[in-house]
């Protein structure tokens, strides 16, 4: 058994059992891929993969339990890389970051300035995907740091940390009819085509929910990935514009009103997460500090759930 062979297993659950695919992604050929799992059977005396014919269709049994002990092993194996660069190399290395569009967009600059500057050595790469990507890349270990509101908290294998609350807010062209509407309403709302964000982002879950729950049905003319995409579309008159308030800049969105409606879509948590188990150098640590003081290595590590704190 070596380590080449666990990869491969690996890979060929998250392939789901393509082999071409696990050979371009170890840099292997798929020749090469059906030798080592032919081998490790034979050395193992139980079958890994269930098969039709030479194909491979699924992980049988104990394939499955065999692939949960080669995660640990794989994960601490990478643990103990990071352990040694962390004295060997303290202020050096790399550091990934996969986060949502409004977060990369709205919150993280000022953090990532400061970091750079405390830790110059260290290459910091951003990433941007949906919730569900966020996920995979913190489970299959390509991302050291995760950021968003949806999915995070959800998954067992990831410890999360509360980040921030914020709410939501609307977008109107300025001079339009709904800045005289106190206090803005639901059913207002629904008087005009609406622009937000695409379903399963930036807690689009809870505009849904607050227009079912009121029996209202809105007229979402366009969902978008972001918030600058919303706002283009307001100023260019297809409708209102619901958004995350930090999203709004007053000295740049000059051409826009903001109005805030706390009361009508609740609050929403935003997390921040790491696959459990794996091991964290100490500027990944002061990274989450930069980003909340409150969320200190201590804390971290000891896997506290503290108070939240509103953007």
């Amino acid at each position: 058994m070596n380590f080449q062979q666990l990869r491969i297993i690996r890979e060929a659950a998250r392939c789901n059992c393509n082999l071409t695919e696990v050979g371009n992604v170890l840099f292997t050929s798929q020749s090469g891929v059906s030798k080592h799992i032919k081998d490790l059977e034979e050395e193992l005396g139980v079958e890994l993969f269930l098969r039709k014919g030479k194909r491979l269709l699924d992980l049988t049994e104990p394939g499955r339990e065999l692939l949960q002990i080669v995660e640990r092993i794989l994960l601490d194996t990478n643990n103990i890389k990071n352990l040694v660069e962390q004295y060997s190399k303290r202020d050096e290395g790399q550091l990934t970051v996969v986060a949502t569009h409004t977060q990369a967009r709205y919150s993280l600059p000022k953090v990532i300035t400061e970091f750079k500057k405390t830790f110059p050595k260290v290459h910091l790469k951003l990433h941007q995907a949906s919730p569900k990507e966020i996920v995979e890349m913190l489970l299959s270990g390509e991302a050291d740091i995760g950021m968003a509101t949806e999915a995070l908290a959800d998954v067992t294998k990831l410890d999360s940390f509360p980040y921030y609350s914020w709410q939501h807010a609307v977008i109107v062209p300025i001079g339009h009819p709904l800045e005289q509407v106190q206090p803005l309403t639901l059913k207002a709302l629904a008087d005009y085509p609406i622009v937000t964000y695409h379903e399963g982002l930036t807690g689009r879950a809870k505009i849904n929910k607050s227009f079912t729950e009121a029996g209202i049905v809105p007229d979402i003319v366009m969902s978008a990935l972001d918030a600058d995409v919303i706002k283009t579309y307001v100023e260019l008159g297809m409708g209102i514009g619901i958004i995350a308030s930090m999203a709004f800049n007053p000295a740049k969105d000059t051409d826009l009103h903001l109005l805030k409606c706390e009361q009508l879509f609740g609050s929403n948590t935003t997390y921040i997460a790491l696959r459990r188990g794996h091991y964290l150098r100490s500027f990944a640590y002061r990274f989450i500090e930069l980003c909340s003081p409150r969320l200190t290595e201590a804390i971290i590590r000891a896997g506290i759930i503290l108070p939240l704190a509103k953007a």
